[in-house]
């Protein structure tokens, strides 16, 4: 995906100069930054106005903070399922070991 190191502001007015009539190419000659993360911002953009279909930005942001809480939950239902092997393990079911009368 690249580097996701440039501020909000600093986006904004690039896609500001865009729209100002400055051109792709001159801009990320001038800023130093890809073309191509110029046109992802501008898609980008597009999409979050409601001008092109795709996933907001906002949307995007909540599907990450999921991703991320699924995978802590994955781990956390995996250690869960390993400390019940262990504890079955050393624990013997109920009725399994007593003597019979």
């Amino acid at each position: 995906m690249g580097r996701r190191g440039y501020p909000p502001e600093f986006r904004r007015k690039v896609l500001d100069l865009l729209e100002a009539g400055r051109k792709v190419t001159d801009l990320a000659h001038d800023l130093e930054i890809s073309s191509q993360t110029i046109y992802t911002w501008r898609r980008q953009d597009r999409i979050d106005r409601g001008l092109e279909p795709g996933l907001t930005s906002s949307e995007k942001d909540e599907l990450a903070v999921a991703k991320r809480r699924i995978a802590e939950l994955e781990t956390e239902l995996q250690a869960t399922r390993r400390a019940i092997e262990l504890v079955r393990e050393v624990v013997p079911p109920k009725g399994g070991s007593r003597p019979s009368r």
